[in-house]
């Protein structure tokens, strides 16, 4: 039946009520008396005569004739199945087909999404609960691309968390099959969905229904079979805070209700702030998954991707919100002092805050609070390089580095001025955090691996102001000694060859040739600025530490790095002086500083060269 004879014809709607009137009872009359095979040929066929005006009603969703056909149509299914005395099997045989039908009708209106809610819950009540955890499993698993949509999910979802009260026994095995589809679902509805979509909020408070008969069922189950569920009830909240952060992030007011809700859960579950923010509790939580998993490998695993995420974020609005820890009976005055004083816990903390800031998916809005607990954690912490000597700090390197690379992100693509300044902020208190010995180590690899001009630029200057603290430090030690008995120790880290390298990293890039100009011009301005502070330095203070002033590193800087480097500026500032356009204008802007730099750097190179 065509859209066009639904607009068309005024009386249609009645004709499509008396034909589906005249179904229902020819199929309950056909089960009745046991006609199964011609029944269930029926039952397709009223899926089938239904199918096309739902999708009309997708394909029309401002047509107001489609949305009162679409009411009555459900109306006329939920007065069917809610009749007292419907036949049971006449009930079992359509609930396989029903709820996927009318929650295709649900994306008609508001009212039409209630209904198919009422018909759902319906079913549940009157079907077998381990048959319906099934078929409405297999209803969110199954919907074509056009009905994916929060309000076709939403019944469904708002069904399970019925039926899991109603399931007698083996309710861990329930939930476990039940829980990924759900998670599948949100996590569609989180990536793909519309933000302004009004009926996403209304997914995940069902979810949060789901969430509140796990916990109903995990009171009433022994201590045993109570730790396995309770994992999973954790699991599954933290990665729906995560995934309604992403659906919801950019619309703070309306979310923060969601994560006031969520984290009543955390205490039941046996989750604290600490425990999420610095790690265990979610690793321990996935290890008890991962377990009991065993028949699908990592596949399930797959649907708890961010749990970190949302263990990370729990905390968050912990910081934002007096009402939120205190729904996570959390005392967060007390974290934040222990994350300030253990400097191991503090650096799990970074680590997990790594998921936050490197997340794309997450809201601008969510990473500046990120930003904000990490700096609170930061300020006055305690460094502990002094009294933890014999620790093995290596061990946290790798995790410090990716949260590393993680806020580098947040100061790259920042949409403003204040974002990007906070962000630095907390990457120089993190790079403050790391012993001194390591530090040098971590700024090396940031820039190898960094492939932002920019970046690099803001890198190389921070190895720079640690070279000036290092030597100022030296010089306050020994206060009335010479700068020549300075002696190279670990206080000067900073003080060895290995700055050379970053120097020819940006100069004589790995692949060959000079830098690419003036597309890598902040990276080149830093590293001359850094060579020349290095230069000036050494000679000023007669010490060679880095090996700057020795004929053969001079000669080679003079000839492989600085030379080729005025070749090629001197060209493209030619070539760019010939255009009279715009950008040639500000191309020659951009290198006017590089040139004043290199010339500088080449003199001094020259003047030690004379006394070498």
């Amino acid at each position: 039946m065509s859209e066009e004879k639904v607009r068309r014809e005024p009386h249609l709607s009645d004709s499509l009520i008396s034909r589906l009137q005249h179904t229902l009872a020819t199929c309950s009359q056909l089960i009745e008396g046991g006609d199964f095979s011609n029944s269930h040929e029926l039952v397709t066929a009223l899926v089938d005569f239904l199918t096309p005006i739902s999708v009309s009603v997708v394909e029309e969703a401002s047509n107001l004739d489609l949305e009162g056909t679409s009411f009555e149509i459900l109306t006329e299914i939920d007065c069917f199945i809610s009749s007292p005395s419907r036949n049971q099997e006449v009930i079992d045989a359509l609930s396989f087909e029903l709820p996927k039908v009318v929650c295709k009708f649900a994306r008609a209106s508001k009212r039409c999404s209630e209904i198919a809610e009422r018909v759902v819950g319906h079913l549940v009540s009157r079907c077998s609960p381990r048959e319906m955890l099934s078929i409405l499993c297999e209803a969110l698993s199954s919907p074509s691309e056009m009905f994916r949509a929060p309000c076709y999910f939403a019944p469904l979802i708002g069904g399970l968390a019925k039926v899991i009260i109603l399931i007698q026994r083996r309710h861990f095995e329930q939930v476990k099959a039940s829980i990924p589809v759900i998670l599948g679902v949100l996590k569609s509805v989180s990536l793909e969905g519309d933000e302004e979509d009004k009926d996403t909020e209304d997914i995940f408070q069902k979810a949060i229904a789901v969430a509140d008969s796990i916990q109903a069922v995990c009171k009433k189950l022994e201590q045993k079979d109570k730790t396995k569920l309770c994992a999973i009830l954790g699991m599954f909240v933290l990665q729906v805070m995560a995934l309604v952060s992403i659906a919801m992030g950019h619309n703070i007011s309306s979310l923060l209700p969601i994560m006031l809700h969520l984290s009543y859960f955390l205490p039941f579950c046996g989750l604290s702030y600490e425990g999420l923010i610095a790690g265990p509790d979610v690793d321990k939580f996935t290890t008890i998954c991962r377990v009991k998993f065993p028949d699908d490998g990592d596949d399930r695993m797959a649907y708890f991707s961010h749990v970190k995420h949302g263990g990370s974020l729990a905390v968050i609005w912990g910081y934002k919100s007096n009402e939120t820890s205190t729904a996570a009976d959390a005392d967060f005055e007390a974290v934040k002092n222990e994350l300030q004083m253990n400097q191991t816990k503090r650096w799990q903390a970074i680590g997990m805050l790594k998921h936050v800031f490197s997340s794309v998916d997450l809201s601008w809005e969510l990473k500046a609070h990120a930003l904000d607990f990490l700096l609170c954690i930061m300020d006055g912490c305690v460094h502990q390089e002094i009294q933890n000597d014999n620790m093995d700090h290596s061990t946290y390197m790798p995790t410090l580095y990716m949260a590393l690379q993680a806020i580098e992100l947040v100061i790259i693509y920042a949409p403003n001025a204040v974002l990007r300044k906070k962000s630095f902020d907390a990457l120089k208190k993190v790079l403050a955090d790391i012993p001194c010995s390591l530090r040098f180590d971590i700024l090396k690899a940031l820039i190898q691996n960094s492939e932002s001009s920019s970046m690099i630029a803001i890198l190389l200057d921070c190895v720079r102001r640690e070279m000036y603290e290092e030597h100022s430090r030296s010089i306050s030690v020994i206060s009335g000694v010479s700068e020549a008995e300075v002696k190279y120790s670990q206080c000067l880290s900073f003080w060895s060859a290995g700055v050379l390298e970053l120097v020819e990293l940006v100069l004589k890039p790995p692949n060959g040739g000079p830098p690419s100009l003036p597309e890598y011009s902040d990276a080149v301005l830093s590293a001359l600025n850094l060579y020349r502070f290095v230069v000036i330095r050494e000679s000023t203070g007669k010490t060679n530490y880095t090996g700057v002033l020795s004929k053969d590193t001079l000669q080679m800087a003079y000839n492989e790095w600085l030379l080729p480097l005025r070749t090629l500026v001197t060209g493209v500032v030619a070539e760019n002086q010939q255009d009279h356009d715009h950008l040639a204008s500000d191309r020659v802007c951009a290198l006017n500083p590089i040139e004043l730099v290199l010339y500088r750097c080449i003199e001094l190179v020259e003047d030690n060269l004379k006394n070498a």
